[in-house]
């Protein structure tokens, strides 16, 4: 078994071994994983935070030892950069922007130093949806976990992230976590709320605000009403999602 870690800004997480393959994901800079499977261009992973697995270029991916990546496993110091832009300093002294949400507390695996806003600990469950305004009007993007390009999972989890939490990857593996509630009256914000398609598939998530709004992302990350049908568009006068299900995750 081999292991990495994403020493770049943002890395593109495909589904198969080719370049033009889709984007299923995104590593963000610190971020480690093991390798699966290496070929010659490219490495089969799984991802530590989520396990999520895909593949990677091996020109963006740095090969650490067993022993690193067990350290960086069992470390309680765990750091992600908290403002929007941050920069981190290579050995060569050449500045690398990273991300927010970015895995900085790693910075010195990469002999890389640090010296931005970071947080780490658990925070209040009142802090998410400061974190989640942050991400507000980043232009949806397949994939995406960053405030240039975002898909629904990846922005409920990126918050959940940078206030401690852990969430999986996908909307319908995220809607198995946490504890279900039975009607809109009985949330907090902060909650998650979850919709299925026509298929009855979970396919959409979104993070509950105080008086019956959501913040999720539909062409970018916006704010919408929710009840009990589902989120209402006031723009186009319908409903966009459907309800499933409201998970209280903290």
């Amino acid at each position: 078994m081999q292991y990495g870690i994403c020493p770049l800004s943002i890395v593109s997480v495909r589904a198969n071994a080719d370049e033009t393959s889709e984007m299923v994901s995104q590593l963000v800079y610190g971020e480690h994983f093991k390798v699966l499977e290496r070929r010659k261009a490219w490495s089969r992973i799984r991802v530590a935070f989520d396990k999520f697995e895909g593949w990677v270029s091996n020109h963006q991916m740095t090969l650490i030892s067993e022993e690193t990546y067990n350290h960086i496993e069992s470390s309680d110091k765990v750091g992600y950069s908290s403002d929007l832009i941050s920069f981190v300093e290579t050995e060569n002294s050449v500045l690398l922007p990273v991300i927010l949400g970015s895995s900085t507390g790693n910075c010195a695996v990469l002999s890389h130093t640090f010296d931005g806003k970071s947080t780490g600990q658990q925070k209040d469950k009142t802090q998410l949806i400061q974190t989640a305004l942050l991400y507000l009007n980043a232009p949806y993007l397949w994939g995406g976990k960053t405030p240039f390009g975002i898909d629904a999972a990846g922005f409920t989890q990126m918050v959940y992230k940078i206030n401690g939490y852990r969430l999986l990857r996908k909307a319908d593996q995220q809607a198995k976590q946490g504890n279900p509630l039975s009607f809109i009256e009985e949330t907090e914000a902060g909650d998650l709320a979850f919709f299925d398609n026509s298929d009855g598939e979970i396919y959409h998530v979104g993070i509950i605000m105080e008086n019956n709004y959501i913040i999720h992302v539909d062409g970018k990350v916006r704010i919408d009403r929710i009840d009990h049908t589902g989120i209402f568009n006031a723009e186009n006068g319908s409903y966009s999602h459907k309800l499933r299900v409201i998970k209280k995750i903290i």
